[in-house]
């Protein structure tokens, strides 16, 4: 038997490394010899640095940037085996999980320590990027990132503009005299899902602001920062920000990315089954185990087990989900390609118990175990019967 474990984390819980341990496990204990590919999952948000260099090869890098409070802050990065693609996810220099819930501030978060990050990788030989943009706690169109790049963002009295969401509507012009030169041999590929415009009613600023901190006159004030910025920026380079698809993500840094760095805004799971050959390593598999903390209705929209199950549907393999919580109405997945979704809790339990790393991966394993004694007891009658 040949099973494929493609399982994203259990947010604040466990990795897919330690989710794709516990299926593992459970599964050995029915069929020691089966042949197991695990394959951790993610989708551009967190995990993908880890996934990557599980499916890849490389190297963690570790490194101190500005945080996005501007304060110092350790922040990893991958860079791929062939030591010219550098993995980023941009929650690691600005993530919304590093600050305190009655400190988060878009009008002073900073995206400064993701160029910081790229500058590191480019430092190090990278001309490749593949970025997450997932759980930024910014609003400031991608502006602290290009600044750590090069870029000037000045105001009217020629001084260049702080760091910071509050800082946009202060922007009068753009000077690209100091923007570091090995830019232009860069290649970006971007992992994003989100197709807001930068500002407006479906902006980064009124979409996503509130979840980072920003009350109504925040949002206000955010929005039209970003406005002025993107008004100047087609002013002087005639670089029309407004209607890039997913300029509104993480709070700009859409963009950003694809209005400065001319980046490739990608499906971010569609990407990940493309760097990890996840078609390839399905050949010969009985089996596709997948699943996440939670499958939901943001599952059914494309989020990552989705992706692994709608390719080895194309195969006519069975995908069964496992997940904490699964939707009432598991009919809508099963449509799309899931076989079956389970959920791996034994008994009632409190959400802190259940989100408990030992008890979730005990579960996990525990889920695993019982399913593929099923499958072992449907093996051995189909034997029965064709010895009959």
């Amino acid at each position: 038997m040949k099973v494929l474990i493609a399982i994203d984390s259990f947010k604040g819980s466990l990795s897919s490394i330690e989710a794709s341990r516990a299926v593992d496990l459970g599964i050995k204990e029915v069929f020691p010899q089966a042949e197991i590919v695990k394959l951790p999952l993610a989708d551009g948000g967190e995990g993908t640095v880890e996934a990557l260099l599980h499916a890849v090869g490389g190297d963690s890098i570790d490194t101190t940037v500005v945080g996005p409070l501007s304060a110092p802050k350790k922040a990893q990065y991958g860079i791929l085996t062939n030591g010219n693609t550098a993995v980023i996810e941009v929650a690691e220099a600005c993530g919304l999980a590093h600050i305190p819930v009655d400190q988060r501030n878009p009008l002073l978060a900073t995206t400064f320590g993701v160029g910081q990050l790229i500058l590191d990788a480019i430092e190090k030989g990278c001309r490749e990027f593949i970025i997450g943009l997932g759980g930024s706690a910014t609003n400031d169109g991608g502006v602290g990132m290009l600044q750590a790049l090069g870029f000037r963002f000045l105001d009217e009295e020629n001084r260049e503009v702080g760091r910071g969401g509050k800082e946009l509507k202060k922007i009068r012009s753009v000077d690209l005299s100091q923007v570091i030169p090995e830019l232009a041999t860069c290649h970006f590929r971007i992992a994003c899902d989100v197709n807001n415009v930068l500002y407006g009613p479906t902006g980064a600023a009124p979409i996503f602001g509130p979840q980072k901190g920003a009350t109504p006159e925040m949002v206000e004030s955010l929005d039209a920062g970003l406005k002025n910025f993107a008004e100047v920026v087609w002013e002087q380079l005639g670089i029309d920000l407004q209607n890039l698809p997913g300029a509104g993500a993480a709070g700009g840094l859409g963009a950003a990315f694809s209005g400065f760095l001319q980046a490739d805004l990608e499906s971010g799971i569609e990407l990940i089954l493309e760097l990890t050959a996840m078609e390839e390593k399905m050949q010969g598999v009985d089996f596709v185990i997948t699943g996440e903390g939670k499958l939901d209705d943001q599952t059914a929209m494309g989020k990552a087990p989705l992706g692994v199950a709608q390719l080895a549907a194309k195969k006519g393999i069975p995908v069964i989900a496992l997940a904490g919580a699964v939707p009432a109405d598991a009919s809508i997945l099963n449509g799309l390609g899931i076989t079956s979704c389970f959920s791996i809790l034994n008994a009632p339990m409190s959400l802190e118990e259940a989100m408990n790393s030992e008890v979730a991966f005990n579960n996990l394993r525990g889920t695993a175990k019982q399913l593929f004694g099923l499958v072992q007891g449907v093996i051995k009658k189909e034997g029965n019967l064709q010895n009959r």
